[in-house]
């Protein structure tokens, strides 16, 4: 299936219904292309957090990659955790709790042989899935905060990939490259003068590209956000979640 198109919120509510995760949210249920191709396109976003953190709860490589296959595809089928339904809230924390619903019932039947015959929705040779977990700080953090750190992480990549595709479509690739540390920090930001002479700008022009950049960040993050959350008036609290996790 095609991944589905990434909606445009304005803030308004009845724009914001098109957003993923409010999608889903109002087919619940119901067999819904447009919702199960939402879902479809969040769960190819948001692997590596439920991965990473199946890991962390001690499963080894092969079994954290079955698990999670096997959830995202009982979602697409509508096949939720006993007692969990995607009624609202953000779809972080609504991820969070059927997957420990999942593990608990899974647990009690893995003996039986009942796993393993879901869709294979990702391809793991190609990810890299452990290759990226060796990495993982080996100092003691819990499920839950990795969770949490590398959902802001695989969040915030998302967004600057899209940020990098709106500028290559206008041509701006070279600008964007020179630019992109400012949206992490400005210590590794050249200084405007010499930015200037490379970009063959004025300093007062790079400053006013510096502020695009990150007002268009700002921007493209918010709408990011937008799609894991089922209204405009949680969008400000999870960015402060997300800005959170990503420091701690």
């Amino acid at each position: 299936m095609k991944p589905a198109s990434q909606p445009e919120p304005s803030g308004t509510s009845g724009q914001f219904t098109t957003t993923h995760w409010s999608v889903v949210v109002a087919a619940g249920r119901r067999d819904s292309p447009d919702a199960t191709a939402a879902l479809e396109n969040l769960c190819r976003t948001y692997w590596y957090p439920l991965y990473a953190y199946v890991r962390r709860r001690g499963y080894e490589a092969p079994d954290a990659e079955d698990l999670t296959q096997e959830l995202f595809a009982r979602l697409l089928e509508k096949d939720f955790p006993a007692g969990i339904t995607p009624d609202g809230g953000r779809f972080r924390s609504y991820l969070l709790t059927a997957l420990n619903h999942f593990l608990v019932n899974e647990w009690k039947s893995r003996q039986a042989g009942k796993r393993g015959g879901g869709k294979r929705l990702l391809s793991w040779d190609e990810l890299g899935a452990e290759d990226r977990y060796r990495l993982e700080p080996s100092e003691q953090m819990t499920p839950e905060k990795l969770f949490e750190r590398r959902w802001a992480s695989a969040l915030l990549d998302q967004v600057r990939q899209r940020l990098q595709t709106e500028y290559a479509a206008q041509g701006k690739t070279q600008l964007y490259e020179r630019l992109r540390p400012c949206l992490t920090g400005a210590e590794h930001l050249l200084p405007y003068a010499e930015l200037a002479a490379l970009l063959g700008l004025s300093e007062s022009g790079v400053k006013m590209a510096v502020q695009r950049l990150r007002r268009r960040y700002g921007e493209m993050l918010r709408l990011e956000i937008a799609q894991t959350v089922s209204g405009p008036e949680e969008i400000e609290e999870e960015l402060r979640g997300l800005i959170a996790a990503a420091a701690g």
